[in-house]
């Protein structure tokens, strides 16, 4: 195998490890980004006012009467199962290819890693009008790990994603029924992916692939705005752009043996990739002194998603995704029980947007459904207490792609993944906001 096709696969893994992650939103998308509204499945989030909403909205600040400070923790807990379904591995033996089972453990249990997911903002007043924001997050943060001898081990191992984001944002109230907000966003992202190789024989042990990446600072832009059609109604709107991330990547190869000896490396890669577009829109209406209903629509352009660009130093290549634009749907209510105390609740639809054909190991995505239920306790008059917990479910889902490993040599070897997969999560959810 030649050098540049070794880099070129891996290469094409590097971009593809940005994607693993399976957690409380679709594909590769965390949205724990507000305790309070974890509490009501985040709906009517995009029309809530102050900086625990700065994430959905930049011009949740517009007009705000005090400055305000939050942060926050959310706690996954997955169950996942990931299981053989009849997965095999075509050699190039003569004449017509050797194939067998991929054989290794043929079930997989909890290979989606527990988790923390921290997030803060704060928000100050300029003037009875104007506002300024700046918000921390990870919304892409996941890590992902098989055992060695796994069935998945020649599609994923270890897959690892860190992002951070950090956003200003200002907002503005330009009369008593309109807000506006705008924000800028800096993205960083880094990332580790190992996989196994197959030696032309099965009686060999595997080699291995073992790559990591750097990205750069890459930014990206949103915009905002609320409606107050009277003192009980409030709608939002938003939009968050997409983002191109370039990663610089350093590939291991090794433990391949004989004619694929050739193909051992330590070397540098590079890969592009686009994180997907949010439009959001949503309303609160208070329909009396105690309770206040939520609906949030959320439309996240994964089709931006639809490719993966590898460059190198002697060439490149495009590897398609085609993930597909997809379309969250949440409702829930708000109810002050008492002066101090406000109980919440929600459920959210949220369809995943990976392919039924191609959907791999590394992404074993499925349809959800979230149900939470949380509450704020006012401390004091200057902190509250938010808390909230979420149940996920799961659709049970397919594993199902072919790709060629050693692609374009003599040494080409097909790998069918089939699998089977399911599993559930539990999100514990606590932050506090400060006014002052």
């Amino acid at each position: 195998m030649s050098l540049s096709r070794t880099c070129l696969a891996a290469g094409v893994a590097l971009a593809a490890m940005v994607v693993a992650s399976q957690a409380s939103a679709s594909a590769f998308y965390l949205q724990e980004q507000s305790v309070r509204g974890a509490g009501r499945a985040y709906s009517g989030e995009v029309a809530d006012r102050g900086a625990a909403s700065l994430w959905w909205n930049p011009a949740a600040i517009a007009g705000l009467e005090q400055s305000e400070i939050y942060g926050g923790l959310h706690l996954i807990q997955v169950d996942s199962d990931v299981n053989d379904s009849g997965s095999t591995l075509t050699r190039p033996v003569i004449p017509g290819g050797l194939t067998t089972p991929v054989g290794g453990e043929p079930r997989s249990p909890g290979p989606i890693n527990n988790g923390v997911v921290p997030n803060f903002a704060a928000a100050f007043r300029i003037t009875d009008k104007l506002a300024v924001g700046l918000t921390a997050a990870a919304p892409y943060n996941f890590t992902t790990d098989y055992n060695t001898r796994s069935w998945t081990r020649y599609d994923a191992l270890k897959s690892s994603l860190t992002t951070i984001d950090v956003n200003g944002a200002v907002a503005y109230r330009l009369n008593d029924m309109l807000d506006l907000g705008m924000g800028v966003s800096a993205q960083y992202t880094d990332a580790e992916l190992t996989s196994a190789l197959p030696n032309l024989s099965p009686l060999l042990a595997d080699g291995s692939s073992s790559l990591k990446g750097d990205g750069n600072w890459d930014y990206g832009w949103n915009v905002g705005a609320q409606f107050h059609a009277s003192p009980a109604l409030t709608f939002g709107a938003s939009y968050r752009s997409k983002i191109d991330h370039k990663l610089d990547g350093h590939v291991v190869v090794s433990g391949l043996v004989g004619p694929l000896a050739g193909a051992n490396v330590n070397t540098d890669g590079k890969a592009t990739i686009t994180t997907p577009w949010m439009a959001n829109v949503g309303a609160r209406w208070a329909v009396n002194d105690k309770t206040t209903l939520n609906l949030s629509v959320s439309r996240i352009g994964w089709s931006e998603f639809d490719k993966i660009v590898v460059t190198y130093p002697s060439g490149g290549n495009v590897s398609a995704q085609n993930y597909k634009d997809t379309t969250t749907v949440a409702v829930g209510v708000d109810y002050q029980a008492s002066p101090k105390l406000t109980l919440r609740a929600g459920v959210q639809y949220d369809p995943t947007p990976t392919p039924d054909l191609g959907r791999t190991a590394r992404v074993p995505d499925g349809d959800r459904m979230v149900y939470a239920t949380g509450a704020t306790w006012q401390a004091t008059p200057s902190i509250k207490w938010d808390a909230a917990l979420s149940y996920i479910t799961f659709e049970d889902t397919k594993i199902n792609r072919t790709e060629t490993i050693f692609a374009g040599t003599a040494a080409a070897t097909t790998l069918n993944l089939r699998g089977d997969v399911g599993g559930s999560a539990a999100v514990i959810s606590t932050g506090l906001r400060y006014s002052f």
